[in-house]
């Protein structure tokens, strides 16, 4: 028997909001109109501007002066410099760890992969890319380096809204379930030089199918709206 899960209203409405965003129900760009939003899980406008502003610092909203709130948009720009920026910083991480990794570590790791694992045979999509985020933050959390920590953590809105877009290129809504063996055996093992490996062509898998996934969107956009 497992322990209840007990969420604050704002917690539960930043996850349904949050999954909207992941599986596409909220597209890139779109408004979020908080009278909608408060008809919608009839609530108050307190909770749902804590959701909110939950959502914003993860950045998976964003919201300007006069215009209001919105979904966040990942650009081919923004697909660049994640894969650019982010091997360089797991690679950092590990360098940092890689002495500090002690049984907790270990068992830590594991069972973030145990989750994910679950997630991905439960068929749960977007639950996956939220374990997939812990999966790859352990090390991070980890590695005692708190502005490295801050940077990865203000990578997380932009991340999740690549991992979203990844999966759908491949024509999937989660990770595949053998898509980690390879990074989890690497970083309970004993070769560091293996693990920078691993990181880089983790990284790189998939990442031209992504980018030409973008690439068509941003294509077909105009003509969609040309044609409206």
């Amino acid at each position: 028997m497992r322990p209840v899960v007990r969420q604050t209203l704002r917690e539960q409405i930043v996850d349904e909001l949050r999954m909207a965003i992941m599986s596409g129900e909220l597209a890139p760009g779109s408004p979020v109109i908080e009278s909608e939003l408060a008809l919608r899980f009839g609530v108050s406008r307190g909770p749902l501007r804590e959701a909110l502003r939950v959502l914003i610092d993860e950045g998976l909203l964003v919201t300007k002066a006069y215009t209001g709130t919105k979904v966040s948009e990942l650009s081919l720009k923004d697909v660049n410099e994640i894969f650019s920026l982010r091997a360089e910083l797991e690679i950092f991480a590990f360098r940092l760890v890689w002495n500090k990794r002690d049984e907790a570590y270990r068992r830590e790791l594991t069972a973030r992969h145990e989750t994910l694992l679950a997630s991905v045979a439960a068929g749960d999509g977007e639950a996956s890319i939220l374990h997939e985020l812990r999966l790859h933050s352990h090390v991070y959390e980890s590695c005692g380096h708190e502005l490295l920590l801050n940077v990865w953590q203000g990578l997380r809105g932009k991340l999740q809204l690549y991992w979203a877009a990844h999966h759908r290129a491949h024509g999937r809504r989660g990770p595949l379930r053998d898509g980690h063996e390879a990074y989890v055996s690497h970083a309970l093992g004993d070769d560091l030089d293996a693990m920078i490996a691993e990181v880089r062509t983790h990284m790189l898998n998939g990442f031209e199918k992504t980018r030409g996934f973008l690439a068509e969107r941003d294509r077909q956009e105009p003509e969609i709206a040309r044609a409206g």
